[in-house]
């Protein structure tokens, strides 16, 4: 436990030092917030779907989360690279418990990070429908930051190269958010994106925040929480055993 609390601690110092990481990331949820939310707005309105930012909010949150999160593996290559990976590994604790802690402490930056994008959010003109079912939407962001950390660390363990790590993570992250309903409803979809979308963990986690943030969903609390819960064990497990496995 106690090599799991350093590395998680390490994560948060090494995030909180990096000011411009921190706005950078701010940037994109921005501008998707200012430039579709207005910009889609009365379109959305007018084929009887109600508020787009109401809609979109929650799927901007989720994104937020879902970058900051896959890119957070990028610092296992960079330690790689500079040596301090190695002197990490040496250290007379268990590799399972070094990636539990650099996962959990970049799980809960990304996690933060939405917690901003969330007030953002609110700031814009996003409305909540419900205080009550808040704590859930905090579990469901917490669940999407642990999955994709995990994801991303998973991804990382196996590569040297600093390079091809953002080429991956664009070819993945990019039809992960995009066919995941944070833009646009899962209903009456063609079959094959419906198909897609179910086997996209992401869209279980947007279809939760947004039902607890603004009380619309597809799939239900029960089947999202579900399917995130097993799929997060699931990356956990593969991700231990791809770092435990690492090379430097």
């Amino acid at each position: 436990m106690g090599a799991i609390y350093i590395m998680w601690l390490r994560q948060l110092k090494r995030y909180w030092r990096s000011k411009s990481r921190m706005f950078g990331a701010l940037g994109q949820p921005i501008l998707f917030l200012l430039a579709l939310g207005f910009g889609f707005g009365p379109i959305f309105e007018k084929a009887g779907g109600g508020s787009y930012i109401n809609f979109l909010a929650p799927g901007v949150i989720a994104m937020s989360i879902l970058f900051t999160a896959m890119f957070g593996g990028i610092e296992i290559i960079w330690d790689r690279q500079f040596g301090f990976l190695k002197e990490t590994l040496v250290a007379p604790v268990s590799r399972t418990a070094i990636m539990l802690g650099r996962t959990l402490g970049g799980a809960t930056v990304a996690f933060l990070q939405g917690i901003v994008v969330l007030f953002i959010c609110l700031l814009i003109g996003f409305r909540i429908t419900s205080f009550w079912y808040l704590p859930a939407a905090l579990l469901f962001m917490f669940l999407i930051s642990l999955f994709f950390t995990a994801f991303g660390t998973a991804i990382a363990s196996n590569l040297v190269d600093m390079q091809a790590f953002p080429l991956i993570m664009n070819f993945l992250v990019m039809p992960i958010f995009f066919l995941s309903g944070a833009l646009f409803p899962l209903t009456g979809l063609p079959s094959a994106l419906e198909v897609i979308t179910r086997f996209n963990p992401l869209a279980y986690g947007v279809d939760g925040l947004r039902g607890a943030l603004g009380g619309v969903m597809v799939f239900g609390f029960g089947w999202d929480f579900l399917v995130l819960i097993a799929v997060t064990i699931a990356i956990l497990l593969i991700g231990g055993w791809m770092f435990t496995k690492i090379e430097v």
